[in-house]
């Protein structure tokens, strides 16, 4: 798996991104049948995707091509009472973040998905400031919205940035969705990291083919809390 993850690391540069939110994309596999969680007649609630490059879609011809685009297009498919959110900003390091979520959280979420950390750990960033800082971000989250449900991806490193180094900041995530009680994404590039034909051209950012399977990886464990 290093071999795949330093392929498209290589070549990353700062996660960078922008922009606002969507709700189509292409309905994939996972969006096959309605569920019966929700009915339509029930008030919408906001699900916020709060992250980096990798939320927002950099590179995309529209943010409806993002992952969170996808779900929110799935959402629609099947009628649940949702509107997607996506809080993406380029650039964006756990410190940053944790001083964007006073704001952001104004969109008052029902659904809180949190994917930031890759910034932090290209930059050598201290394992201990991105975990305190992400812990800080989940804490407003809670202390402002106490039935908030939270969902976290989880990130690698490159092989580069040490084995230690690498081995600590893979545990962050873990460590922190037990503590919090979130649902987890191991690892939000699955099946995309390393693999050129879902890439764009700097190895890094998942083309619009390599979002559905983003989307995919976060529907699993998104789609039961809804």
């Amino acid at each position: 798996m290093w071999i795949r993850i330093l392929a498209v690391f290589g070549l990353f540069v700062i996660v960078a991104c922008g922009g606002n939110v969507s709700s189509s994309g292409h309905n994939h596999t996972a969006a096959d049948t309605p569920s019966d969680t929700a009915s339509v007649s029930s008030p919408t609630q906001n699900i916020l995707f709060f992250g980096n490059s990798l939320t927002a879609g950099m590179g995309l011809e529209s943010q409806n091509l993002a992952f969170p685009g996808i779900i929110a297009h799935w959402i629609d498919s099947l009628d649940l009472p949702y509107r997607v959110i996506n809080g993406g900003l380029s650039g964006e390091t756990s410190a940053a973040g944790n001083e964007r979520i006073d704001w952001m959280l104004n969109e008052k979420p029902d659904v809180f998905v949190l994917e930031l950390g890759a910034n932090d750990g290209l930059r050598g960033i201290p394992t201990e400031e991105t975990r305190k800082n992400l812990q800080s971000i989940i804490d407003k989250v809670t202390a402002k919205y106490p039935e908030c449900q939270l969902v976290l991806t989880g990130m690698l490193v490159p092989p580069n940035m040490g084995a230690d180094y690498g081995k600590a900041f893979t545990a962050i995530f873990p460590a922190l969705a037990e503590k919090n009680h979130m649902a987890f994404i191991p690892f939000l590039l699955e099946g995309v990291a390393g693999e050129p034909k879902l890439n764009q051209e700097d190895g890094v950012h998942p083309t619009a083919e390599g979002h559905k399977i983003l989307a995919e990886n976060v529907w699993k464990v998104l789609k039961p809390l809804l």
